[in-house]
C-alpha cells in the first residue's frame, strides 16, 4: 500500500506568494503526493492578548502577539486560487488546513477541496469540527495534545456531522449516539484518517511515542498515520514501516529564514530524501509471504551445501562420519540426508570432494 506523503508548507511562505509557488515546486520535485498550506484570517483565529508559543517566540526572536505574527502569514484568497491551479497543472494535490469557519467555507465552496485536514489544536473546537464533517469531505484528523478520550469525543462529533438527519440538534448525547451507530462507524472508517502527532517543534525523540499510532488505529478502527515534528527523517520513515497510511512533514526553502516554523522543517533536499526512503521502505515491506524471491533463487546452489566425500570412498564401503562432509555447492544431496546416508553402502566410488549421489 502506498503511503500518502503530505509536504506541509504551512506558513513557511512568510506571506509571500512567490515563495508559496516555490514551495509547491519543491514539494513536487521531492515526489510528495500532496502540498499543504494553512488558511486563516488572523482576526478570526486569535485574540489580541494571545501570546506566541514558546517555540514561535524562540524562532522569531520576537515577543509580539500571535495576532501580529499571524497577520503577516496570511495568504490571500486570490493566491490560494493561483496555487491550486498551479498544483493541478503540476499533478500534485493541493490541500490546506482551515483554522476558522470563514476559511473552511472558502476551501470547500470556492476551492472545491474534497479532502480536509483538522489540525491538532482544533480537535476540541467542536463547532469547527462539526462544520468540517458536515461538508461530507474526507477528513484527516491530527491528534497532538489529545488523550484517547478526547479523540473519541472528536470522532463522535464527526460521526454526527456525517450521518445526522437535517435538523437534528447537536449535543453530547447526539454525538455519542452517532458514534455508537453502525452508520456512524461506517462513515468514520470510510472517510476519516487519524494522525498521531506530538505538538512540539521540534518534538523530542523520547516524546514521539510512535506506538501510539498503532493504539489509535486499534482503538477506533480507522486508518492511522503520523504527522511529524521531529528533527530529520528517521521517525516518519519508521512510521511507514509500522503501517502509517499518511505521513505529514513540514518543509521549507531555507531553515534560516525568519518565521516560526522554518527551523523545525526539512530542507527541499531532506524532503526528497524522506520521500525516497519511504518509497524504499514500502517496497521492502513486501507481501509478508516467506518464500525465496526471484533474485534469491539463482544464489541457492552457491550459498547452500551438499553431502560430499571427505576422502576417497570405494564402492561397497560404508558411509561414516569420517568419510562424509558437508560443503558447497548445493547441487547434490541435501545435508538433511546426512544421518540417513551414514551406515549405508556406497553404490559407487567417490573421489575426495565429489558430491554424493546415492
Amino acid at each position: 500500500m502506498k503511503t500518502l506523503i503530505i509536504a506541509e508548507a504551512g506558513v513557511n511562505h512568510n506571506g509571500d506568494e512567490s515563495l508559496a509557488f516555490k514551495l509547491v515546486d519543491a514539494a513536487y520535485e521531492a515526489g510528495a503526493d500532496v502540498v499543504k498550506f494553512q488558511t486563516f484570517k488572523a482576526k478570526n483565529l486569535v485574540t489580541e492578548a494571545a501570546e506566541q508559543a514558546e517555540y514561535q517566540a524562540n524562532n522569531t526572536k520576537s515577543q509580539e502577539s500571535q495576532l501580529s505574527m499571524l497577520s503577516r502569514l496570511e495568504l490571500s484568497y486570490d493566491a490560494h486560487h493561483a496555487l491550486i491551479d498551479y498544483s493541478n497543472k503540476l499533478g500534485i494535490e493541493f490541500l490546506s488546513t482551515a483554522f476558522d469557519s470563514e476559511s473552511l467555507d472558502f476551501l470547500v465552496n470556492d476551492l472545491k477541496l474534497k479532502r480536509l485536514k483538522i489540525p491538532s489544536g482544533e480537535i476540541t473546537n467542536a463547532p469547527l469540527v462539526l462544520a468540517h464533517a458536515r461538508t461530507q469531505c474526507d477528513l484527516i484528523v491530527s491528534t497532538g495534545l489529545a488523550t484517547l478520550a478526547e479523540v473519541e469525543t472528536t470522532l463522535g462529533v464527526i460521526a454526527f456531522g456525517y450521518v445526522a438527519k437535517l435538523g437534528t440538534e447537536p449535543s453530547e448525547q447526539a454525538f455519542s449516539e452517532a458514534y455508537a451507530s453502525a452508520e456512524g462507524q461506517a462513515a468514520l472508517q470510510h472517510k476519516v484518517t487519524i494522525l498521531h502527532c506530538t505538538t512540539e517543534y521540534p518534538a523530542p525523540f523520547d516524546e514521539i511515542n510512535l506506538r501510539a499510532m498503532d493504539t489509535l488505529g486499534r482503538s477506533f478502527g480507522v486508518p492511522a498515520g503520523y504527522s511529524d515534528h521531529s528533527e530529520g527523517i528517521a521517525v516518519p520513515v519508521a512510521a511507514v514501516a509500522r503501517g502509517a497510511v499518511i505521513v505529514e512533514k513540514h518543509f521549507t526553502l531555507d531553515k534560516g529564514m525568519e518565521g516560526p516554523d522554518h527551523k523545525a522543517s526539512l530542507s527541499p533536499e531532506e524532503l526528497k530524501a524522506m520521500v525516497t526512503a519511504i518509497r524504499q521502505v514500502e517496497l521492502a515491506l513486501g507481501n509478508g509471504v516467506k518464500v525465496p524471491t526471484v533474485s534469491e533463487v539463482k544464489n541457492k546452489t552457491v550459498a547452500r551445501k551438499s553431502l560430499v566425500a571427505q576422502q576417497d570412498i570405494s564402492v561397497g564401503e560404508l558411509f561414516s562420519e569420517r568419510n562424509l562432509s558437508v560443503k558447497r555447492p548445493g547441487e547434490g544431496m541435501s545435508p538433511y540426508n546426512y544421518w540417513t546416508v551414514i551406515g549405508n553402502v556406497a553404490q559407487k566410488s567417490y573421489k575426495a570432494g565429489e558430491l554424493i549421489c546415492e
